[in-house]
């Protein structure tokens, strides 16, 4: 029950890519009041231009990539420049009202070009930027992006690059300003922070420099699907060939799984022209990706001019097949999942959302300790998350942060025009990851699924179904069993339902009573015979020692989990069941969680502390996700 950060308007067609919209002359947004900044300036701390270098901080996508890592410039609001590693969080430490609306910085970062030089294109990545963007290279404004948790790239013009020292500069905003965003982050009417948890301001992930000669490819999709357990599996391809230059171009595409080989096609694009190719090939006997068995295919995408390779996309897959029995039952490869799991939130001290490779395998090491399988976040991930998870044969519930969005915007057309870019930003970058099983399109909307909201669901579910056909698509919602049935779930083939009995009270305190949370579970599955539904959200704050009987203590929490849990374990239906949350994480200050004695501002049901100490409750959970059967039976 929180809140997160939203989609972007893009100058493109195409969801993570930024682009003139003609070729071969980029038009280029030069305003005087950014002309006139970029002289009076003042000048950068003395250091020599980086040459970036070719690494990665993830296996899979587009190859030409370059880490613009070493030393950046910040700036501020006030103040002058200092030298900071991106990724970088300005408001990763302080915990006041200030620190959390603190809110713009601009960073800057002195490269020289690797590879191709000035001989080829170039584009900026950036994996996440929190939370509006405005992109200036050499002084010359080139792109803007709004929203975080999803790539983005941005062609930079070739006639603004310099065979010597150039300057990149990102001017960052972090203030949603209004109920548009995703979520709002200002001021309640009292003056007091409104939104969810600690909105880190900054470039939150790394960025690279990507070379293009002459063809590029966008929105590569790699789509295993296994109609029978026991039949042969259809993988299909999807990519779009881009001409970057001003000549015509005539390119060929093939795709790779395994062994296996096929053709998408030839394309004579013209200047600045595109055009989506596909393909599909047959697996007859594959070896499935499942818990305790993830097998994985290293498939490829290339395309050529001539005999020369021009762009390679690589990905690692796997092939599984999911199905919803007629009685609500979730079926992976042909056996009942009934997954245990937790829910993770991108924090951690002193490197706020700005999380390293280290810190995000301890978060998984720790899932997998305790015997879980399966990991939801209220939004998409960092790369290397997903592929960790295929890797160790973790399930995720994917979600987009469309959180408690009042029902009165779901028909606004800047809403939803943000709302869709985020669904297909999230498939494009993450469907090719067997680990991602559902889509979830939103979180705790309007419990009571009116007129709007149920056009606005279908519509959802079209935008995903477009892109994927292979997964289930599904909605998080909270648990009121006033609520009853609703129909305008009946375009969605998977329900998660938030469920805080005995913890929060609820409408007219219909919640108050953990003893109901039995039979609201059995209507819910009268109500969604033919859903897959799980728990997606439970849990109880702890910070302190106390009375098993007192909330906030680590003895109440640990009960409430057991008996929680214990009502689960009798579902044997349930697809799937995630705590909430892992570890503790930043929320906005004053935050209570209906914790009679909170420590601001944490939020603090997490079963691992801040600090990485583990709670009672987390052995508990430990003993009996280990116990329980999760695939099978």
């Amino acid at each position: 029950m929180l809140s997160g950060a939203g989609a972007r308007a893009s100058n493109s067609g195409r969801p993570g890519v930024l682009r003139p919209p003609a070729m071969p002359r980029p038009r280029l947004l030069v305003p005087v009041l950014l002309a006139v900044a970029a002289v009076l300036a003042p000048a950068l701390p003395a250091a020599a231009a980086d040459v970036p270098t070719r690494q990665t901080l993830y296996r899979d996508g587009p190859d030409g990539r370059y880490l613009l890592g070493g030393t950046w410039q910040f700036r501020g609001s006030s103040g002058g420049w200092t030298n900071v590693r991106v990724p970088h969080s300005w408001n990763a430490t302080g915990d006041t009202v200030e620190d959390f609306l603190k809110a713009s910085g601009t960073y800057r970062k002195q490269f020289r070009l690797p590879g191709g030089g000035t001989r080829r294109d170039w584009v900026l990545r950036f994996e996440s930027v929190n939370y509006r963007a405005y992109v200036s290279v050499n002084g010359r404004r080139i792109g803007t992006h709004q929203g975080a948790y999803t790539p983005f790239e941005i062609r930079i013009p070739r006639s603004l690059l310099r065979r010597g020292t150039n300057t990149l500069e990102v001017r960052v905003s972090s203030r949603h300003r209004n109920q548009r965003d995703f979520p709002y982050q200002g001021l309640a009417t009292d003056g007091e922070p409104a939104g969810g948890w600690w909105p880190y301001g900054g470039i939150l992930r790394e960025v690279y420099l990507r070379e293009v000669d002459r063809v590029d490819l966008e929105d590569v999709q790699v789509l295993p699907e296994l109609h029978s357990v026991r039949g042969p599996a259809t993988v299909t391809f999807r990519a779009r060939a881009v001409n970057v230059t001003r000549s015509t171009q005539r390119v060929s595409v093939t795709a790779t799984f395994g062994s296996r080989r096929t053709t998408l096609g030839t394309a004579i694009l013209g200047p600045g022209s595109s055009r989506l190719l596909t393909g599909r090939l047959t697996v007859p006997n594959p070896r499935l990706w499942q818990p305790g068995s993830p097998t994985l295919y290293r498939a490829t995408v290339t395309a050529r001019i001539g005999a020369r390779i021009v762009r390679r996309h690589t990905v690692h897959t796997g092939v599984r097949s999911l199905r919803v029995s007629s009685s609500g039952t979730l079926l992976l490869n042909g056996k009942r999942l009934n997954a245990r799991g937790m829910s993770i939130h991108e924090d951690w001290p002193g490197e706020g959302g700005a999380q390293s490779n280290a810190t995000r395998d301890r978060q998984l090491d720790w899932v997998q300790e305790a015997g879980g399988t399966m990991i939801r976040s209220h939004y998409p991930l960092h790369p290397h998350v997903y592929e960790e998870a295929d890797r160790r044969g973790i399930l995720v519930w994917g979600e987009v942060p469309f959180y408690q969005v009042r029902t009165i915007y779901l028909d606004d057309r800047i809403v939803t025009r943000l709302g869709d870019q985020y669904l297909r930003d999230n498939v494009l970058a993450n469907g090719h990851h067997p680990s991602i099983i559902v889509w979830s399109i939103a979180n705790e909307l309007n419990a009571i699924v009116g007129i709007v909201q149920t056009a606005w669901i279908k519509h959802a579910a079209g935008v995903v179904r477009a892109l994927d056909d292979t997964r289930l698509v599904g909605i998080a919602f909270a648990g009121y069993p006033s609520a009853g049935c609703q129909k305008g779930y009946r375009p969605l083939d998977a329900l998660g339902v938030n469920l805080y009995f005995g913890w929060y009270t609820g409408r007219l305190g219909e919640i108050a009573d953990r003893t109901r949370l039995s039979d609201y579970l059995d209507q819910l599955h009268r109500c969604y015979r033919d859903k897959a539904i799980f728990a997606t959200e439970w849990g109880a704050e702890a910070n302190r020692d106390g009375p098993v009987d007192e909330k906030g203590t680590y003895a109440f929490q640990e009960q409430w989990v057991r008996d929680t849990l214990s009502v689960f374990d009798r579902k044997p239906w349930l697809a799937g069941v995630l705590y909430w949350t892992l570890q503790e994480f930043r929320i906005r200050p004053e935050w209570d969680g209906s914790n009679p004695w909170p420590t601001s501002p944490l939020h603090q049901k997490a079963v691992i502390a801040y600090d990485g100490t583990k709670k009672p409750a987390y052995g508990v959970l430990a003993e009996m996700y280990k116990r329980h059967r999760q695939l099978g039976g």
